[in-house]
């Protein structure tokens, strides 16, 4: 069997730009993946467009040694967008693989140790009475683990870190006392602290307050993480925009965090987030994967997730509280993984279990989005 076309189809589909991939082979057999560089889908296509000149022609069923060739290739390797690249063509190599041997994807990555995947759910209103009701609401549809949201401003571009600090703090405490200490919660900052606004944020909570703090801060400088780390005694969940197993590195080494929130369609697909799982094992590092983009995504994350030892919940964002990000998808994903309750049943089917409908795929088209450009209130610019 050999590869003989590779294509990538960055539409808007819904209310976001997917990035999918589709890989051809002699043998008629084919398969799917994603890319998950939200907002730079066409620097991602070019890079798939580039290595589809060289996995022309060669077997699909060497992932391995087809992504160390991709990644080691160029003098300039690795970096988010290439990683994204790979990432969306190994996830559809594992799916032409699991399809020719008929078997699920999670069967070649050494089977599954669980039936369901737990996942965990996300309120959108901001800190207040309507964040609590969204979390009961959560609760009474079975959902044991969720994020709350921090205090933003409505107008989306200004964004002043202390002025959301004592408000979300303040909500954190009521939900934790309404809700209970049953549910697990969390919050995820999306890296908009710095280390000293983060401290803060942590020291305005009683100890027990939250079982998670998601992205406080910018991951570039591992020893900021540190430092954070000695300040406060919150589990940290950091990790979606990490790009390789080096980038993990001196978070797993240096017990920097308990959650990696790896995503399988930036770190490198299933070749490269094996790798990464195991070492996390070796940690007592848990998995709490990044799962924001289609069902593709959340194919290959159920199937990783079915696979590994070290697996807490997978974000899932088709949730009562999140109708605002709803939309049927159906006609685009006719087969699909979907959930059952708070959990997704792990299938059995060849391959990841996921059918693309390509003619409805090609009538879309690319839309240009971008991510707001957050200023604070002195004109500087922060981070989205």
């Amino acid at each position: 069997m050999k590869i003989t076309r590779i294509i990538a189809y960055p539409v808007w589909i819904g209310i976001r730009n997917q990035l999918l991939v589709k890989v051809e082979t002699d043998s008629g057999i084919h398969g799917w993946g994603e890319s998950g560089l939200s907002g730079r889908e066409q620097a991602v296509a070019g890079a798939v467009a580039h290595y589809a000149k060289f996995l022309t022609g060669r077997d699909p069923m060497l992932a391995g040694a087809l992504w160390q060739e991709m990644y080691r290739s160029q003098y300039f390797e690795g970096g988010r967008v290439l990683t994204a690249a790979i990432s969306a063509i190994d996830i559809a190599l594992y799916d032409i693989k699991g399809k020719a041997l008929g078997v699920p994807v999670h069967q070649l990555l050494g089977g599954k140790q669980r039936d369901r995947i737990p996942t965990f759910a996300t309120t959108h209103a901001a800190p207040g009475p309507e964040m609590i009701e969204q979390a009961k609401l959560l609760m009474a549809h079975g959902w044991t683990c969720m994020r709350l949201s921090p205090h933003d401003h409505e107008n989306k571009t200004t964004y002043e870190p202390r002025e959301s600090i004592p408000v979300t703090a303040k909500w954190c405490v009521k939900a934790r006392e309404e809700l209970g200490d049953a549910v697990v919660l969390g919050i995820d900052y999306h890296h908009r602290l710095s280390v000293a606004e983060a401290a803060s944020f942590c020291q305005k909570m009683p100890r027990g307050t939250l079982d998670f703090l998601e992205e406080p801060i910018r991951d570039e400088t591992p020893a900021a993480y540190a430092a954070l780390r000695r300040m406060t005694d919150i589990p940290f969940a950091i990790g979606e925009e990490f790009a390789s197993k080096w980038q993990f590195l001196p978070y797993i080494e240096q017990d920097l965090h308990q959650f990696n929130r790896i995503d399988i369609c930036n770190v490198g697909g299933f070749t490269e987030a094996m790798k990464v799982a195991g070492w996390s094992e070796a940690h007592y590092v848990d998995l709490m994967p990044h799962n924001p983009l289609g069902p593709i995504c959340t194919a290959a994350t159920v199937h990783f997730s079915a696979a590994v030892a070290n697996f807490s919940w997978l974000e899932v964002r088709t949730t009562p509280t999140e109708a605002h990000l709803g939309f049927d998808n159906s006609a685009y994903f006719p087969t699909q993984i979907r959930l059952d309750g708070a959990e997704y049943p792990v299938p059995d089917s060849p391959g990841l279990g996921v059918e693309v409908d390509e003619d409805r795929v090609k009538a879309e088209s690319f839309k240009f989005w971008e991510a707001p450009h957050l200023r604070r209130h002195d004109g500087s610019y922060t981070n989205w």
